[in-house]
């Protein structure tokens, strides 16, 4: 059977997209998870990917045009499928659609003996994919409770990803029948979430049948009811402000105190006492900023931690934690690391830095100059620009090079595109605001994807040489250490000179220790002498 897929609401402000481009034809096989096209939005272009297999049968919105949500996008069924009937005028008949996103109607297999079938007017909604590498999200919390009516629009729940933690809003009016996961649980993507309908309908049972339904679809297709999943259709990495919503907790005088959910979470997570804290919202409530600036004085800091007390505190890993570790292991333990290390003279850096620096339209760190030269020597040594494969290894012709950033949960890598043909000056800028938004947790998964080498830089933390693991998929990392003044000889004699080490951590699939040694003489060479980079 054919489905329709309409135009994403890919923000919580999106009112129309434009297709940036189709990444499949009329004709091709489409799968589960394959991108179909890059829709641009009003907040960021972001890839578009398919939840249905089959054959794409018709493009409603051609590239570079632009068009409301739910106008027709792009059929999927089977090749040769008559889809005739499906096409009026751009629209897909309402009683036919199976709408993509915001809402979703799939075709469910229900075994003959269910016990229990879906009422009219009951909508399912599932655990939404808010991030391309998103499978379990975590109820951060709820802003609505069983009984509450929802209004299409509303924020049903702050959910956290691997990535962050975003809003997530209802696309279905009614009545919040039952909630699936409670605040601070986590459960797998497309796991009920919460059950809307009208009010005072009888859903008891309906999540636990909804869960053996799917498990029977691929067994049996006989009988099937049509169920709507209230979900996110594609990656969502624009996370905006939470809202402040109110939620009355005792004090120690039993008076209550108004906290929102998200300050609530916060301070829990922080270990602070909630009646230290004086809150600046609406009629006395806690929100996040006081959360955040919230400074305890010296005596409320001896009587958090009593003396000659054992005792540790628990921080619950965030799905981003999750999956920092989960990959970093995965590096560490497949990618045989070796690691290579030089002492760069920085006499001549620092020179030509002050120098540009002079200008006072142009600021560049030391940073932005061990990027540059970390482009260009990759150009030249194209065997650490590398992927392994279990059948070949992959040489990128292209240079994308990731910048790994500190955030509270642990560590991003945006990541500079072209970054060989940029200036020092545009480095700067673009690493800037890459890490601005990392830090905000305001940055897309177009930004942090498709580095092909990476840069670590510690130095202004007064580390003077460390190793990094491995981002994979990529072969190679450079560890940047803090600039030193030390003795040196040149020239014979004792002098006083700036030097700065630096690592190079190599999979040694991919690259020998030769390949290894000859790029860090080449990155000497631009970094001790940085006029080279100027040629």
């Amino acid at each position: 059977m054919a489905v329709v897929i309409n135009m994403p609401r890919l923000s919580d402000t999106m009112e129309e997209g434009t297709v940036a481009s189709w990444l499949k034809k009329v004709g091709d096989s489409v799968q589960e998870g394959d991108i179909l096209a890059e829709i641009e939005t009003d907040k960021a272009t972001m890839e578009f990917e398919s939840f249905h297999d089959g054959t794409l049968l018709y493009i409603g919105i051609e590239e570079g045009q632009t068009a409301p949500v739910d106008v027709l996008l792009a059929i999927i069924g089977e090749k040769g499928e008559d889809i005739s009937g499906l096409i009026d005028g751009g629209e897909a008949r309402k009683e036919d659609k199976a709408v993509e996103t915001p809402k979703e109607e799939v075709n469910v297999a229900v075994p003959t003996d269910a016990p229990s079938e879906v009422p009219e007017g009951v909508i399912v909604v599932t655990m939404p994919r808010l991030s391309d590498t998103m499978t379990e999200g975590t109820v951060a919390s709820w802003l609505k409770k069983v009984g509450d009516t929802v209004v299409e629009g509303e924020i049903l729940a702050e959910i956290e990803t691997d990535k962050a933690t975003m809003e997530f809003e209802s696309f279905n009016e009614g009545t919040l029948l039952q909630i699936g996961i409670k605040e601070g649980e986590s459960a797998l993507v497309d796991s009920v979430l919460a059950i809307i309908g009208p009010k005072g309908t009888d859903v008891t049972g309906i999540a636990e049948n909804y869960k053996s339904d799917n498990e029977a679809f691929s067994e049996s297709k006989e009988t099937s009811t049509e169920v709507k999943k209230d979900q996110a259709a594609s990656p969502i990495e624009v996370p905006v402000a939470l809202p402040e919503s109110v939620e009355p907790t005792p004090n120690n005088s039993g008076e209550r105190l108004f906290v929102s959910p998200l300050a609530k979470r916060m301070a829990a997570e922080k270990g602070i006492n909630l009646q230290q804290v004086k809150g600046t919202g609406e009629n006395g409530r806690i929100v996040k900023n006081d959360i955040l600036n919230f400074q305890p004085s010296l005596s409320q800091t001896e009587a958090y931690v009593a003396v000659g007390e054992e005792r540790f505190e628990e921080i619950k890993n965030s799905q981003m934690r999750k999956t920092i570790a989960k990959r970093l292991g995965e590096s560490k333990f497949s990618a045989p690391h070796y690691y290579l290390n030089i002492e760069l003279d920085m006499d001549h850096a620092i020179a030509a830095r002050k120098a540009i620096n002079e200008d006072p339209t142009v600021k560049i760190s030391f940073n932005d100059m061990i990027v540059k030269a970390c482009a260009m020597a990759l150009r030249k040594h194209p065997q650490v620009n590398s992927q392994w494969t279990l059948d070949a290894i992959r040489l990128a012709k292209h240079i994308h090079i990731g910048v790994a950033v500190a955030v509270d949960d642990g560590l991003l890598v945006p990541v500079l595109k072209f970054a060989d043909q940029m200036s020092f000056s545009q480095i700067g800028a673009n690493v800037k605001d890459l890490a601005g938004k990392a830090r905000a947790k305001k940055i897309t998964p177009q930004e942090m994807d498709g580095s092909t080498f990476t840069v670590s830089n510690l130095g202004m933390f007064g580390i003077k040489e460390f190793t990094s693991i491995i981002n994979a998929p990529n072969s190679a990392i450079l560890s940047v250490g803090a600039i030193v003044e030390k003795p040196v000889v040149k020239n014979g004699a004792i002098v006083v000179g700036n030097t700065m080490t630096v690592t190079l951590a190599c999979d040694h699939r991919t690259v020998d220790g030769a390949t290894g040694a000859k790029f860090l003489q080449t990155l000497r060479q631009y970094i001790e002498n940085p006029v080279t980079m100027f040629v």
